[in-house]
């Protein structure tokens, strides 16, 4: 029997990948903390899409990318030389392929001008939600530290661009913040980053 618990964590302490450990807040912990619950939430989301179709598939390849990330995030530096590029260590074609999605289902959606209140279906709820808790990571990544090399900060930012996408393409009509046609043009501060 395969045992879950190794009580290896009860002194407040973590695994890394390839050896070591640290505290359970560190803050590259806390950053995978975060990949982690946003995985999560677009499982959420996945588990509202219709099996096999664009968005299911879609969502499990983001899934799997975080596990890319988060093996990335939660290695010591001293260790980055054993990362494999796509499998242990986020690329730049990796961060390519989110923009390829975003230009592609944005010309596919019409895309607002303006703040969206969240929440036309499930689905476009759940990817909205995702949306937020990358951010998140994406900060919290910042707050860990530069790596040099990494493209992790780079891979966060635009998933959660592409998810702000998905969630449009998903709800088809938008309810914006201040109604309908009646809102002044956006600022910068305004639109997705």
């Amino acid at each position: 029997m395969v045992r879950i618990y190794t009580r290896k964590g009860d002194d407040g302490t973590t695994g890394l990948l390839f050896g070591g450990r640290v505290r359970k807040d560190d803050p590259a912990i806390e950053a995978n903390g975060a990949v982690d619950e946003a995985q999560a939430a677009l499982g959420l989301a996945r588990a509202e899409a219709v099996k096999g179709s664009e968005l299911d598939d879609l969502l499990v390849g983001l899934e799997r990318d975080l596990w890319v990330l988060m093996a990335e995030v939660a290695t010591a530096q001293a260790n980055r030389p054993k990362l494999v590029p796509g499998k242990t260590s986020v690329t730049a074609e990796m961060v390519d392929a989110l923009e390829h999605q975003i230009d592609r289902l944005s010309e596919r959606t019409t895309v607002p001008a303006e703040f969206v209140v969240p929440g036309e279906n499930r689905v476009s709820a759940n990817l909205d939600l995702a949306r937020t808790v990358v951010r998140r990571a994406e900060r919290l990544l910042v707050a860990a530290g530069p790596v040099p090399g990494s493209f992790a900060g780079r891979y966060l930012n635009r998933l959660s661009d592409l998810l702000w996408t998905m969630a449009r393409w998903q709800e088809g009509e938008h309810l914006t913040a201040r109604g309908r046609g009646d809102a002044p043009a956006p600022t910068d501060d305004e639109e997705p980053r």
